[in-house]
């Protein structure tokens, strides 16, 4: 790639992380005012959990579908499509929609989601020469963290004042910026054929990314990564000493950028994105045990972020080392899309269930043995590759 076509390129990048931000504040517009919502719906009751949720189970069900119709539809105009709809959506949800409606409208912004992160890392992996890609990709795999902080920071405080509709609002109009920005720098991408979308086909599909030890790699390291960070930082707050509660939870999602993008890359020049990834469990569960050891020690637990955080942009990474050709990256995308949401639906209802059953240290000894689980996997994906290279 010649110099006057980088800066573009690096300017794509950009604009594609920043529409990745809009795509994960579809999480956060709601995890982060989820209190003000049972004001907003009294009526709610048990059912108010599923504002949060559908989107995540739109990704289980579909995430996998949904790299492979990207490809086949083509890239620029998957993305396109996602920012836009889910500015529609948000648009709509500012306008103060019932309960229902509210709940229809999130089904519909799970696609729009699943459209944005499906079809993101593949076009910077496309846009970014060799050299730069795992920075790119580091730089994307900050994007949910990054976008919670904003969220908490500004977000909240404005729905505090003007509602949760001033929130969707505010939104609405970051997507829809971001979409145009998008039009206008990113490059075509042509559509390319591929298997048929029968149910029997796409069965056979979940089947062919999940016993690829290339394919899947990624996918299985962004679940058990998914499970623990949204999970921990959704029940330790309440652990962690009330004078420096707030200042705490607002430096985890920031360690974890700080790392990614500064140790991770570092690391990421000399070593496989798969072996950071295997780095940054080992070290989570050193952490987990300090904070086993001295519970809520808020130096302990900004550590633990920060050794999570690697495992951010190194997931992505993992995509286009371990897979050549778009098709495939694709696929491995959707997948950790549909793996990643799996692990942010379940992993605070089974954490809560230790910690309602075991205490503190319950919680703490089940996530240490979900990373180990992670690990262990990791490390016979390895070997799989290994001897399939062997056998090729």
């Amino acid at each position: 790639m010649g110099q006057t076509a980088q800066p573009r390129a690096f300017f794509s990048v950009f604009v594609i992380w920043l529409g990745g931000l809009g795509a994960a504040a579809q999480w956060a517009k709601v995890s982060v005012i989820f209190d003000q919502l049972s004001g907003v719906y009294p009526g709610a009751g048990l059912m108010l959990g599923w504002a949060l949720t559908l989107i995540g189970v739109t990704g289980i069900l579909l995430g996998v579908v949904a790299g492979l119709l990207a490809t086949r539809l083509g890239l620029r105009r998957v993305f396109l499509g996602g920012m836009v709809l889910g500015a529609l959506v948000s648009a709509a949800q500012a306008m103060g929609l019932s309960f229902n409606l509210f709940l229809a409208s999130r089904v519909v912004e799970g696609f729009a989601h699943l459209a944005i992160v499906v079809a993101a890392p593949t076009l910077i992996a496309q846009a970014t020469p060799a050299r730069y890609r795992p920075f790119a990709l580091t730089l994307w795999g900050t994007f949910f963290g990054v976008a919670f902080a904003v969220v908490a920071w500004v977000g909240q405080p404005l729905a505090v004042v003007q509602g949760p509709e001033a929130l969707y609002a505010a939104h609405a109009v970051w997507m829809a910026v971001m979409a145009g920005l998008a039009w206008g720098v990113l490059p075509a991408s042509a559509p390319t054929s591929g298997p048929g979308l029968s149910a029997r086909s796409i069965l056979r599909q979940h089947v062919a990314i999940y016993r690829s030890p290339f394919v899947s790699a990624p996918a299985v390291a962004w679940l058990f990564y998914t499970f623990c960070f949204v999970s921990m930082i959704t029940l330790l707050p309440p652990f962690l000493p009330e004078g420096s509660r707030a200042l705490v939870v607002g430096m985890i999602p920031l360690a974890t950028l700080v790392t990614s993008m500064t140790i991770g890359n570092f690391l990421l020049r000399s070593i496989s994105a798969i072996s950071v990834i295997q780095l940054s469990f080992f070290g989570t569960m050193l952490s987990l045990l300090g904070l086993l050891i001295w519970p809520g020690a808020p130096v302990v637990a900004i550590i633990w972020a920060g050794c999570l955080g690697l495992a951010q942009g190194a997931g992505f990474a993992a995509v286009p080392e371990l897979n050549a050709d778009v098709a495939s990256q694709s696929q491995a995308n959707g997948a950790m899309a549909q793996t990643g949401n799996l692990g942010n639906t379940i992993g605070t209802p089974l954490l809560l269930l230790a910690l309602s059953g075991a205490g503190y240290a319950g919680m703490m000894v089940a996530s240490i043995l979900v990373l180990a689980i992670g690990l262990f996997l990791q490390w016979l994906l390895v070997r799989a590759r290994r001897a399939q290279m062997v056998h090729s």
